[in-house]
């Protein structure tokens, strides 16, 4: 009989996305059961006040959390953690709890059997006993799902020339605004790239790049072959596809799921950080995946003959170590 994980999906996009990414690797190896948390106005009080309660969460509209506990249980972000716990307490401690991410004061730290650390994280989160230190991010990106992503957009992008350069591009990082200055340095980085290799470029903005920044980078790539998918557009998201049929991608380090994603993929990624923005966690992250081999920085002179080292494949790691502790 399959061990059963619950996976506590609430709000939080970026986190909902590494949990799935995880599942994608878990794949038929246990029963996967998603459970929405949605939460009230208490929800915004400190952990060591939730305790191990449904505190917080408005079970008319969650997913029901009161009987036929898991094996393990995946905890997604700080709110779900007394979740978590308060299914491990009603299941006589039987149910484990895996956590991403380091949680806030180190509440329930000791209830729990395994802990996804970033290892750009502070050295002292990293050095618990429980703690599974990744570099960057789980995510969805494996070679079934890029196969599949390429055959349903490559067709798409067949009158446009080759070789693919993707770019994805995000912009403020918390409350920071994105700096013009940035955004044209990296237009004209594009351009230099494109003028040596040719072909076209598949590009992406986001709710972040701002529109200032966005129409700036438009103007000045305006006469390179593209398909373009600008934030806010009423059209099928070809994000997937963009991965999956890139020849090199060059993406803004402001986000380390993009940039885990990209790392993913197998091809040359290149990423853009420049000054003045980003913060040093993510400047120290974006250096990490350098020195390991992942990518290389798109103003480097030479970065066009970059190829990785090595391809980023957090969710298959964490994958077996959740199974593991599922058999125990």
């Amino acid at each position: 009989m399959k061990k059963t994980i619950w996976l506590l999906l609430d709000d939080r996009r970026g986190s909902v996305g590494q949990a799935m990414g995880i599942a994608n690797a878990i794949g038929d190896r246990m029963e996967i059961i998603e459970k929405k948390i949605v939460y009230n106005k208490l929800a915004g009080l400190p952990n060591w006040i939730r305790g191990k309660t449904l505190v917080g969460v408005n079970r008319k509209e969650s997913d029901e959390l009161s009987s036929n506990y898991p094996d393990v249980v995946m905890s997604i972000s700080r709110r779900t953690v007394p979740v978590a716990r308060y299914i491990r307490k009603m299941s006589h401690n039987r149910t484990k709890i895996v956590q991403l991410m380091y949680p806030d004061g180190g509440i329930g730290l000791k209830e729990m059997e395994l802990v996804i650390v970033p290892d750009h994280d502070s050295p002292s989160k990293k050095q618990i006993a429980n703690a599974m230190v990744i570099l960057g991010a789980p995510t969805k990106i494996c070679p079934e799902v890029l196969q599949q992503a390429k055959e349903k957009w490559l067709p798409k992008f067949a009158n446009l020339p080759k070789p693919y350069t993707t770019v994805i591009i995000g912009g403020a990082i918390k409350g920071k605004e994105w700096p013009l200055a940035n955004a044209e340095k990296l237009a004209d980085r594009i351009k230099e790239l494109h003028d040596k290799t040719g072909g076209s470029i598949l590009i992406t903005t986001s709710r972040r790049t701002g529109e200032k920044a966005q129409n700036l980078i438009m103007q000045k790539l305006k006469d390179i072959p593209a398909y373009t998918y600008i934030w806010g557009e009423q059209k099928e998201n070809p994000l997937m596809g963009f991965y999956a049929c890139a020849d090199r991608i060059v993406v803004t380090a402001d986000s380390v799921s993009m940039c885990s994603e990209a790392c993913g993929t197998g091809v040359p990624v290149l990423l853009f950080r420049d000054k003045n923005w980003l913060p040093q966690k993510h400047q120290s992250f974006a250096q990490a995946l350098i020195d390991k081999g992942y990518a290389d920085d798109v103003c480097n002179k030479q970065a066009t003959d970059f190829s990785p080292k090595v391809t980023l494949n957090n969710a298959a790691d964490i994958a077996s170590k959740i199974i593991a502790i599922s058999q125990n």
